[in-house]
């Protein structure tokens, strides 16, 4: 059972168009619980660095933020000039020992929200069976639980988008699935990967990962069979994930952690009372997205199914 997160109803009265009625905003006491939320129960939370960021109050439509970015890449000199003219003697004034500089510039890029999420609840007085006020933190609390959700959804569509590389398991058996880490391992030497590598697996690669030979204490493995729990795999960090979270006929994603930016802008989070009842609508609105670097792209790969194992 999810735990329920403690919320702190603190708020204030506002003047609003409808119809002049009360309302009660909760922006920040929202984005609290989405963000506290989002590090126990988003699937993919390393992925974006373990955060989502989070604004209450936004009113831009279509960019959540820029992002400093440069195309230019760290240029690492192979020799430091030691010639006795370069910097010093004929060379004072007008040449430097460490070669040519490269002017670093940063670019403004902007990132738009990719998609939103709404909600709309009502709670009357006479019917509630429960404080009004509690009411209203229990069903915001629940209201971030439902959006982590949603997040995890679309999280997993991202990150198959954005997948440089992929891989291929035909069947669940020791050799295929050692020769798919060999392969993956492989990868992300050849492309210099620097940072921890992480497995997001459905069930059954999990259990077929626990089940390996490799797995036993004489190839110091990082495993528990009892407890059907593997910590590494061929350098990789493993984790179960339900096979909802990952794409049609894919098995799992494997990544650098931190390589993207999560983020969503809470536009309101507000009760308001009703004219149709005696209580409050409660009501909440927002967008939200992901980002990643193309240079980042290639870090990530998916593993498709290839028939014979399902």
């Amino acid at each position: 059972m999810n735990k329920r997160l403690p919320i702190n109803l603190q708020f204030f009265a506002e003047g609003t168009a409808n119809q002049n009625l009360a309302a009660r905003s909760y922006q920040k006491q929202f984005r609290e619980l989405l963000q506290a939320v989002f590090r126990t129960q988003a699937y993919f939370r390393d992925f974006f660095g373990g955060e989502i960021e989070a604004l209450d109050g936004v009113q831009h439509n279509e960019t959540a933020f820029y992002v400093k970015t440069s195309d230019i890449p760290v240029v690492v000199g192979t020799e430091y000039n030691k010639d006795a003219n370069t910097a010093f003697g004929s060379g004072t004034g007008n040449s430097t020992r460490f070669g040519p500089r490269t002017e670093i510039i940063y670019q403004d890029t902007p990132v738009p929200y990719r998609w939103e999420w709404v909600y709309h609840e009502g709670i009357d007085r006479h019917t509630v069976n429960n404080d009004f006020q509690a009411a209203v933190a229990d069903r915001l609390d629940l209201q971030a639980q439902a959006k982590i959700k949603k997040f995890n959804a679309q999280h997993s569509a991202f990150i198959s988008s954005v997948a440089e590389h992929e891989e291929s398991l035909g069947d669940y058996t020791a050799d295929s699935v050692l020769a798919l880490f060999n392969a993956l391992s492989e990868y992300y030497v050849n492309i210099e990967a620097v940072g921890t590598k992480v497995a997001k697996v459905n069930a059954k690669l999990y259990n077929a990962i626990v089940d390996h030979p490799l797995t036993t204490s004489a190839k110091s493995s990082s495993a528990n069979i009892d407890q059907n729990n593997i910590l590494t795999f061929k350098g990789f960090a493993i984790e179960e994930i339900p096979d909802a979270m990952l794409q049609d006929g894919e098995v799992a994603y494997t990544y650098i952690t931190g390589i993207g930016k999560a983020f969503t802008g809470i536009n309101t989070a507000r009760t308001i009372e009703s004219e149709d009842f005696d209580g409050v609508a409660l009501q909440g609105a927002g967008k939200a997205g992901e980002f990643i670097l193309d240079d980042n792209k290639k870090a990530v790969a998916k593993v498709v199914s290839g028939g014979s194992g399902e």
